[in-house]
C-alpha cells in the first residue's frame, strides 16, 4: 500500500485548468496562508470572497481571536518576562547560588516549595558525586532532572505514593494542593512522578499557578518549555489569525534559536512573543534590529561573549580612571572576538550565502557588534551595550566605512544589510519557497524583491505582491507543496475538527517525525523543501499518526469523525468515504487513492460496524485516518 502514497503529482484526478475556480482558490489560500482548512471553512471563505479573506489575514489586528486567548490563559508562562520565569521556575544556576549562600530562598509559599525541592535535588547530586569520587568512580554522571527518582526509592515507596495519589483525588482541588505542599520535598517529587495517567484528574480544578507549581517540584525548566510548545500548537490549530501564525513560524525558523542551549530554554518565550510576533508584517529592518538585540539570539550565537581584542575590557582597563589593573582571568577567558553572529547575520539572516560578502566583512561585522551583550544572562537579564567591550576604531563593511560610534555602528550595519539588493532577493526567495514552490519562478522573486526595495522592506507589501501574482494562483501549484511535519500534524488536527485539551502527545509526534518544536540545533532552522521530509519511513510515520489521531489514541486530543458529516450520517462505508473525501479534501482525491481506501474497507476487520454504537457512521475513523494519510492531504 505504501507504494501508492508516494507524493508525486501523477495521481491527481483533476486535469490542469487555466484558472482556479473560486472554491479551488479558497482551498489553495487556506492551505498556503493558513495551516489548512477546518470543517466548513472552505465554504465560509468562498462565501466571503478569497481576496477579502486574504486582506483580513494581512491585518490580523482586525480579527477577533478571543477564543484562542481563552485557551492560552491556562499557560501563565506565556505572559511572564524571562526574569519572572527564572524566579518562578529556577534553573540550576539559581539553585547553586542559594546553596552557596549568595541568594536566599523566596518567602512566597509556592515558590518556596519549588526551590526547596530543587535544593534537595542539588544537594543529593553533590553527595552522589562526592561518594563516587570517594569510591573511585569519579566519571559517574548524574542527570539533575532525574534526581530524587534515581532508583533509591523502594517498590513500597512507589506503591505508597500511588496510594497517596488515589486518596488525594477524593479531596477538593484546593485541599489536594495544600496537602501536597505540606509534604516533604522527597515525598512531593515521588508523588508528582507517580501521577502518570492520572495527572489530568489530579490537576483538575486547580488554578494554573497551582498546577505549574506542582509540576515544577520535579522539573521547573520543563514547565517553561512545555507551555511554550503547547502555546505554539494551540495557536497554529485554533487561531483565527492564521497568516500571522504562519508568518511567526516562518520568521522564527529564519532567525532560528535552539531551545536546548542553556539560558535559551527561558529566553525563547519572550523571543517569540516580543521579538518575532510584533514584526511579522512590519519593516524588515525593525525585525532585524529586534533580533540582533534579543537576549535569545545574543546567547545562541555567543555574541554576548564577544569582546574587542583592543577594547578596554580585554586590556584590563577598569571603569574608573587612574586605577589601572591587570586583566582578570575572566577578562582573558572572554577577551576573544566571536564571529558566529557576524557570519550568520550575513549568510542566513540577510544577504544569503552568495550575497557578495567576504570573510573580511564577517570579521569587520563581528568587530562592529562587540559590546552588544547581556546583563546576567542566566538570571533572565536583557540586552545592554558595554562600551568597555567594544572594539574601538573605524570598520569597513561591504565597502562602507563605519565610523567609530559605539552601539550606533551596529545599527548602521543592520540598516545597510536590510536595504541591500541581495537581502531583498534572499528574503523574497525564502518567502516564495514557503508560499509558492520549492523552486520558485525567478520572475516572481524579482517582482517581490522590487517591492521589498521600493517599500523599504515592508513585509506586508511583499506578501501582497506575491498573493496578487498569477504565479501564486497557477493551477500547477495547487496541492504541489509537500507539508512539513508541523504543517501535516496541525492541518490534520484542524481538518478533523479535533478538540485539544493537552498538546503534549502532538508535540511527541513531531519529535518522532524529526521536527521537534524549537528543536533545530543549527541556525539554518528546518528545511521548507520536500526533499528533507519525503522518504518511506517518514510517509509511514505520517500514516501511523493519522490513524492514531482518528482512532482516539493520542492522549489529550479528541476526534469525532461523525461531526464532519453534518445532519445526515452515512449508512454504508462507500457513503462514508464519499462524504469524507468532500469534507477533508474538497473532493480532490485521485482515483487511485479512492480505490486503495475502498479496497481496504472490504477487509472484514475494518468494515465491521461497532455493534454497541449503531448510530455512528461505519468506519468513519478508519476512513478519516486513511484520507489524512493520503498523498493528496500530505500536500498543500
Amino acid at each position: 500500500m505504501l507504494s501508492h502514497w508516494a507524493l508525486g503529482k501523477n495521481n491527481e484526478k483533476h486535469l490542469p485548468v487555466a484558472q482556479m475556480s473560486e472554491k479551488k482558490r479558497a482551498v489553495h489560500a487556506l492551505n498556503r496562508l493558513a495551516f489548512g482548512p477546518r470543517p466548513g471553512e472552505v465554504g465560509r471563505v468562498t462565501a466571503l470572497g478569497v481576496d477579502r479573506w486574504i486582506d483580513q489575514q494581512l491585518h490580523p489586528e482586525k480579527i477577533d481571536d478571543s477564543a484562542l486567548e481563552a485557551r492560552l490563559a491556562s499557560l501563565p508562562t506565556l505572559r511572564m518576562s524571562t526574569r519572572e520565569m527564572v524566579e518562578n521556575f529556577p534553573p540550576q544556576a539559581v539553585i547553586k547560588a542559594i546553596a552557596d549562600g549568595k541568594q536566599s530562598l523566596p518567602s512566597d509559599p509556592l515558590k518556596h516549595a519549588v526551590y526547596v525541592a530543587q535544593l534537595d535535588k542539588y544537594e543529593e547530586r553533590l553527595e552522589r558525586k562526592q561518594e563516587a569520587a570517594h569510591t573511585g568512580d569519579a566519571d559517574t554522571k548524574v542527570d539533575p532532572a532525574k534526581m530524587g527518582m534515581t532508583g533509591t526509592e523502594t517498590e513500597e515507596d512507589r506503591r505508597g505514593a500511588e496510594d497517596t495519589v488515589e486518596a488525594l483525588l477524593d479531596l477538593p482541588p484546593d485541599q489536594r494542593f495544600k496537602a501536597v505542599l505540606a509534604m516533604s520535598s522527597e515525598q512531593q517529587r515521588l508523588l508528582v512522578s507517580s501521577l502518570k495517567n492520572k495527572a489530568d484528574d489530579f490537576f483538575a480544578g486547580m488554578t494554573p499557578r497551582q498546577r505549574e507549581s506542582l509540576k515544577a517540584l520535579n522539573n521547573p525548566q520543563q514547565v517553561v518549555t512545555e507551555e511554550l510548545v503547547q502555546g505554539k500548537l494551540l495557536r497554529a490549530v485554533y487561531s483565527e489569525r492564521q497568516l500571522q501564525e504562519v508568518m511567526a513560524d516562518f520568521w522564527f525558523n529564519h532567525f532560528n534559536v535552539f531551545i536546548g542551549k542553556g539560558a535559551d530554554r527561558y529566553e525563547l518565550t519572550g523571543y517569540e512573543r516580543d521579538v518575532i510576533r510584533p514584526h511579522v508584517f512590519g519593516k524588515f529592518e525593525n525585525l532585524l534590529v529586534a533580533v540582533a538585540q534579543s537576549p535569545a539570539m545574543l546567547f545562541y550565537l555567543d555574541n554576548w561573549m564577544s569582546v574587542g581584542p583592543n577594547s578596554d575590557f580585554a586590556n584590563g582597563i577598569p571603569k574608573k580612571k587612574n586605577s589601572w589593573q591587570r586583566p582578570s582571568n575572566q577578562s582573558k577567558k572572554r577577551g576573544g572576538l566571536n564571529e558566529n553572529y557576524g557570519r550568520e547575520l550575513m549568510e542566513l539572516h540577510t544577504l544569503g550565502v552568495n550575497g557578495g560578502y567576504t570573510q573580511k566583512d564577517v570579521t569587520e561585522v563581528a568587530r562592529v557588534f562587540t559590546g552588544w551583550t547581556l546583563e546576567e544572562p542566566r538570571q533572565g537579564g536583557g540586552f545592554t551595550f558595554d562600551e568597555r567591550k567594544h572594539e574601538p576604531g573605524d570598520k569597513i563593511v561591504l565597502g562602507h566605512r563605519i565610523k567609530s560610534k559605539g552601539e550606533k555602528e551596529g545599527l548602521q550595519v543592520l540598516h545597510i544589510l536590510a536595504h541591500h539588493p541581495s537581502t531583498a532577493k534572499f528574503i523574497c526567495t525564502k518567502l516564495a519557497i514557503r508560499f509558492v514552490s520549492d523552486d520558485p519562478p525567478p520572475d516572481l522573486v524579482e517582482q517581490m524583491a522590487r517591492t521589498f526595495l521600493k517599500k523599504d522592506g515592508d513585509i506586508r507589501e511583499v506578501l501582497r505582491t506575491m498573493f496578487n501574482s498569477p504565479e501564486f494562483w497557477a493551477d500547477d501549484q495547487y496541492r504541489a507543496k509537500v507539508k512539513t511535519p508541523l504543517e501535516f500534524v496541525v492541518s490534520s488536527v484542524r481538518a478533523s475538527g479535533a478538540e485539544i485539551t493537552d498538546a503534549a502527545a502532538l508535540a511527541r509526534q513531531l519529535q518522532i517525525m524529526g521536527m521537534p518544536l524549537y528543536g533545530a540545533q543549527p541556525p539554518t532552522g528546518y528545511s521548507m523543501k520536500a526533499e528533507a521530509w519525503v522518504n518511506s519511513a517518514a510517509l509511514l510515520g505520517r500514516m501511523n499518526f493519522a490513524l492514531a489521531l482518528t482512532a482516539g489514541k493520542l492522549k489529550g486530543t479528541q476526534v469525532n469523525a461523525d461531526r464532519l458529516f453534518g445532519a445526515e450520517i452515512p449508512t454504508d462505508p462507500d457513503q462514508t468515504l464519499a462524504s469524507l473525501e468532500n469534507s477533508l479534501l474538497a473532493d480532490d482525491v485521485s482515483k487511485q487513492t479512492h480505490d486503495v481506501i475502498s479496497e481496504r474497507l472490504q477487509d472484514p476487520k475494518i468494515s465491521r460496524r461497532k455493534l454497541d454504537d449503531p448510530a455512528r457512521a461505519p468506519n468513519a475513523g478508519v476512513v478519516e485516518g486513511l484520507l489524512l494519510g493520503s498523498p493528496e492531504f500530505q500536500r498543500r
